[in-house]
């Protein structure tokens, strides 16, 4: 057809599609109203293409064409640092795929209106067209200046965010090239044009100690400080418990009572006290009392919700809560009296709570312990460290004695146990990475780890059977389509997921973890199995916790660093004091959804910037060392290449062209890549020995090759 004549009958498609009497019609009965002939109907096709491909008509998903806003979607933008981007719709099961020439001037996170202009099938993914920003999410970026005479702009970090900010000279704050910079967009631009914005802030050089995590912070819009109507309200809040305070509690001071934590941990926010009697343990969980310091409304309340998590990064931690809270009344510190809420649980000898009790309380704790030094008594029986705690060795073995019991009940009705090498990286006093290294569960972690569980999960079933309006922790069932994926994928190294109706049972999912343990596709396996499960969610329903095999579940145990918790002791305590009339339950139902979903928006965006930071610094170490040689297994297969994992859990991409002694291709069914001519494998947890080849500071990735044979005796 030629183009004068397409233009002619998109024209007429057009006119036709914007008659206010149109219905949205389908292909064969588009060629029906305009009489057009079954041998013609492949040039309506092309005409139609034509306008949907440049966003003028719009098509639905059982294919009835329509005007343009017909049947455009409303969804999120995720933009790609190779310039393409996909828009995430509510209720569509595949994200749109969107060419970077379709982007229209929509950034990563903005809330965009897509047409389709290819429909998927046989595989492909659906394809579209960003018609309208209805929402910019982005207001500052953080990125390098660099400058011309005239102009400058600011190359962002986030590299989803594909386009410069051009940035006037008299708008520029006096950055100059290197500077890491704040700015804040005045003009998104357009298809052809830039967008436009101020330096508001500079970090720093690029190279200064603590620009790079700093970066990262405003990145993510966290604030280190707090607002002075906060600061203000810390001056009436004591630095000791005051004896008014203590009364009316439960006192348990004179129980033994010990605190577990790592070296370095500042906020201790939970104690341990442990007894048995006639075949019955009696554990009690003593959390610190936040919430009679934090009172609903008041300033410091309204900032912990607006931050709902504290923020654990490499270098430093940015709290929820103001240091004089975190590091001091509400920490649990040996040898002063501290405001607690307990729950005290007696446990039979199987695992099970045969009775409990939710209580305020005073306590004292005896001694702050580390991990390590449990670890010491308990696995090492180590001599020194047995004599300094005499007093409390019991009390430790009394603790592994149930904690044993209750990690064997909840193995056996099915809980997950995905146990992945973290890493721990220890900076210098310039935040220069001087270790990294795989962080150790041991036998102390592991005990801490059970007795809070179980007093999250009886606190959760108390308030659920009250029907009292509550925050619980969610963990959906799988998508039974990604469960298919993961299924096939290890059916190729001799392993299976049993399903039925659809479903797979969490017991599924830890037998195939107890099947891989020291296997060489274990940490793969278990990495593709963590990813094919939903993420865990604050929710005001008990839908129960699939990773935990758990009905009832919430958290109950850090109100010092997470919303939620001191959100549910505050409902805890009003009911345990008569207060939960009516108005009160109407109240808590009307705010609590927003608690639950601002927690669990916040949970992620912190997430998401620890590893943003771990990832930083792993690639600042290894461009220390380019050029050098380690030993490391591969953890990854994919048709780009392997990923190989060293022992301190440095992760690189041994690209596919860097395999330079044949021809690699991807054999998908077997999970490896084959060599065309000398038939040389590379398969998960194959020993490899790695060059690091180059670093990538921008998009922080680390580039290995191989070292042969040949070249190792070389």
């Amino acid at each position: 057809m030629e183009k004068k004549e397409l233009e002619r009958r998109k024209e007429m498609m057009l006119a036709l599609f914007n008659d206010r009497h149109y219905k949205p019609m389908k292909l064969k009965e588009l060629a029906m109203l305009l009489d057009i002939s079954r041998e013609e109907r492949d040039e309506l096709k092309q005409v139609l293409d034509e306008l949907l491909s440049e966003g003028k008509i719009s098509i639905s998903n059982k294919g009835k064409y329509g005007g343009a806003g017909t049947f455009a979607l409303i969804g999120t933008f995720t933009g790609n640092k190779r310039g393409f981007g996909f828009v995430t719709v509510d209720g569509m099961d595949e994200d749109i795929f969107i060419p970077e020439e379709y982007i229209s001037n929509a950034l990563h996170g903005d809330k965009v209106q897509v047409v389709i202009t290819k429909d998927g099938g046989e595989g492909r993914r659906k394809e579209g067209r960003i018609v309208k920003v209805l929402e910019h999410s982005v207001k500052e970026i953080v990125g390098y200046y660099s400058d011309n005479k005239t102009f400058g702009f600011v190359v962002p970090d986030d590299q989803r965010i594909t386009r410069d900010i051009f940035i006037k000279k008299e708008l520029s704050l006096g950055a100059v090239k290197g500077h890491k910079v704040v700015v804040r967009i005045t003009d998104y631009g357009d298809e052809k044009r830039k967008p436009e914005g101020k330096v508001v802030e500079i970090l720093g050089h690029a190279n200064d100690p603590g620009v790079d995590i700093m970066s990262i912070v405003k990145a993510y819009g966290f604030e280190t400080e707090f607002p002075k109507d906060v600061m203000k309200q810390l001056k009436s809040i004591p630095d000791e418990v005051d004896e008014e305070s203590k009364k009316g509690r439960l006192d348990l001071r004179n129980i033994q009572t010990v605190t577990i934590d790592g070296e370095d941990a500042k906020d201790l926010d939970d104690a341990i006290s442990i007894s048995k009697a006639d075949g019955v343990y009696t554990l009690g969980v003593h959390i610190a009392d936040v919430s009679h310091y934090v009172k609903e409304g008041s300033p410091l309340d309204k900032e912990a919700l607006k931050r709902a998590t504290s923020v654990y990064l490499v270098d430093r931690v940015i709290p929820m809560l103001p240091h004089k809270l975190s590091n001091g009344i509400c920490s649990l510190n040996a040898g002063t009296d501290r405001l607690a809420f307990s729950c005290i649980m007696e446990i039979d000898s199987e695992g099970n709570v045969i009775g409990h009790n939710i209580a305020e309380t005073v306590i004292n704790v005896d001694r702050r312990m580390s991990y390590t030094s449990v670890k010491k008594i308990l696995e090492d029986n180590d001599e020194a460290e047995c004599r300094e705690y005499k007093e409390l060795v019991p009390m430790f073995e009394l603790m592994k004695e149930l904690a044993d019991i209750i990690r064997e009940k909840r193995k056996q009705r099915g809980s997950i146990d995905f146990d992945l090498p973290e890493s721990k990286i220890i900076l210098d006093e310039k935040g220069k990475v001087i270790e990294i290294k795989p962080y150790e569960r041991n036998t102390a972690t592991k005990i801490i780890e059970d007795f809070m569980l179980m007093a999250n999960e009886t606190v959760a079933e108390d308030y659920f059977w009250q029907e009292l309006p509550f925050v619980y922790r969610t963990h959906e069932d799988p998508d039974p389509e990604k469960i298919k994926k993961l299924s096939m994928l290890i059916n190729n190294f001799g392993y299976n997921i049993r399903t039925g109706n659809n479903a797979v049972h969490p017991k599924e999912i830890q037998k195939l973890l107890y099947r891989i343990e020291n296997s060489p596709e274990e940490v793969m396996i278990s990495r593709l199995t963590l990813r094919s499960m939903k993420r865990a969610r604050y929710s005001t329903q008990c839908d129960g916790h699939f990773g935990l095999a758990a009905k009832y579940y919430c958290h109950f145990t850090s109100p010092i660093r997470r919303y939620p918790d001191l959100q549910i002791h505050r409902i805890m305590k009003e009911n345990l004091h008569g207060g939960l009339d009516d108005q009160r339950i109407a109240h808590y139902e009307r705010i609590l959804p927003s608690v639950a979903e601002q927690s669990s928006i916040m949970e992620r965006q912190a997430d998401e910037a620890e590893r943003e930071t771990e990832k930083l610094k792993k690639c600042q170490y290894m461009s220390n060392h380019i050029g050098e040689r380690f030993d490391g297994v591969v953890s990854g297969v994919t048709a780009w290449g392997m990923y190989v994992e060293l022992p301190n859990t440095v992760e690189g991409l041994v690209h596919i062209t860097e395999l330079r002694d044949d021809y690699y291709y991807f054999d998908e069914e077997h999970y490896e890549l084959v060599g065309d001519m000398l038939h040389k494998h590379y398969v998960l947890g194959q020993k490899v020995k790695v060059e690091v080849l180059d670093v990538d500071k921008l998009a922080n990735t680390i580039d290995f090759a191989i070292v042969t044979d040949e070249e190792t005796e070389d």
